[in-house]
């Protein structure tokens, strides 16, 4: 295992990688911590929660919204849950984002960390601070941006993980390539899902690179007025249409990036589009989507990265340089019709 402390604005969070769930009792203390988890990961690790205050919600997109964290704050009101827990988050990013967002507004905010189960999770969700739930179609609307104390990282519990899941969080370590690494994308260009989950070595270093491909952005930018904004490469279109379509976040992500691909051949000269295409595919990603251009615009005008009378969207230069392009919301719209048209 290996403990590495990295500067955010307002604290300092410690990664644990190459840990085992086991170390968990060191870092806190098991008469103050509170877990918070799903049906599927408190099933699939039923023993490990033995002995620990468990708080289990149902699994899924769908339960990220307010009333599965008014539920949690009814838990830990009966639990006895002061000031002084300590809760942590272990499951996937919905598991995450619910318990960041419940930990900073119970009691005015109580300390927390995660113990990411899923790729999407340790590569993403987990890191950066964003914590808050959906509402409705429109993703992650209500939220904050708070710090946990620290995240473990045990690439074993990956084993257990459905296929599906592992395409989905693949989408955002492609992502992370596209826009910050292009000798990251030259490596996913050679290889496949089934070479990572074979070779333990080669996963341990593709999740700390792109743990570290996130946390180098997030401390530059922690509250998104620059290059954090770099992030959301996919994610506008993406967040569009993932709960518009009931897509998983990986799906409506890789339809995203390739949307964003099109609309930088136009704006900033990307010749690269079929190489986005074909590691897409390469990792079960799709890259089109039948859409209704009319319904995904309107859920796309209440994006929160819309200033305005325009919006902030993430394009690409080349591989491994992203840039943020102001698009007027008129002209997005017709450039949407069109890109949907055209596919």
């Amino acid at each position: 295992m290996q403990k590495k402390v990295y500067q955010f604005s307002a604290k300092k969070v410690a990664y644990y990688f190459d840990a085992d769930f086991s170390y968990l009792e060191k870092l806190v203390d098991k008469t103050n911590a509170v877990i918070i988890t799903d049906e599927n990961v408190f099933k699939q690790y039923s023993k490990k929660f033995k002995s620990w205050k468990t708080i289990v919600i149902k699994s899924g997109e769908s339960f990220k919204t307010q009333a599965s964290v008014d539920s949690i704050i009814q838990q830990l009101i009966s639990i006895g849950a002061d000031r002084k827990s300590f809760i942590i988050g272990i499951g996937g990013g919905v598991v995450t984002d619910i318990t960041g967002y419940a930990a900073s507004i119970y009691m005015r905010g109580v300390k927390f960390g995660f113990v990411p189960t899923s790729i999407l999770a340790m590569v993403d969700a987990s890191i950066g601070g964003k914590n808050g739930v959906d509402v409705g179609v429109y993703k992650n609307l209500v939220g904050l941006i708070k710090q946990p104390e620290f995240l473990l990282f045990d690439v074993s519990l990956l084993k257990s993980l459905p296929k599906e899941e592992w395409v989905n969080g693949f989408a955002e370590i492609i992502k992370h390539a596209a826009i910050k690494d292009a000798l990251l994308f030259k490596e996913l260009e050679k290889n496949k899902i089934t070479f990572y989950q074979k070779d333990k070595t080669a996963l341990s270093k593709l999740i700390r690179k792109n743990v570290l491909i996130k946390t180098a952005v997030v401390q530059k930018d922690e509250f998104e007025t620059g290059d954090r904004r770099l992030l959301n490469f996919g994610h506008t279109l993406g967040h569009a249409i993932e709960n518009l379509y009931s897509l998983s976040h990986g799906h409506a992500v890789a339809i995203g990036m390739v949307a964003a691909s099109l609309l930088s051949e136009q704006f900033s000269q990307f010749k690269d589009t079929a190489r986005i295409v074909d590691v897409l595919h390469k990792y079960g990603l799709p890259s089109t989507l039948s859409l209704n251009a009319q319904k995904v615009f309107d859920v796309l005008k209440m994006d929160k990265k819309k200033d305005r009378e325009s919006m902030n969207y993430i394009l690409l230069k080349k591989i491994g340089q992203a840039v943020v392009q102001s698009i007027p919301v008129d002209q997005l719209e017709e450039l949407i019709r069109s890109i949907t048209m055209a596919r």
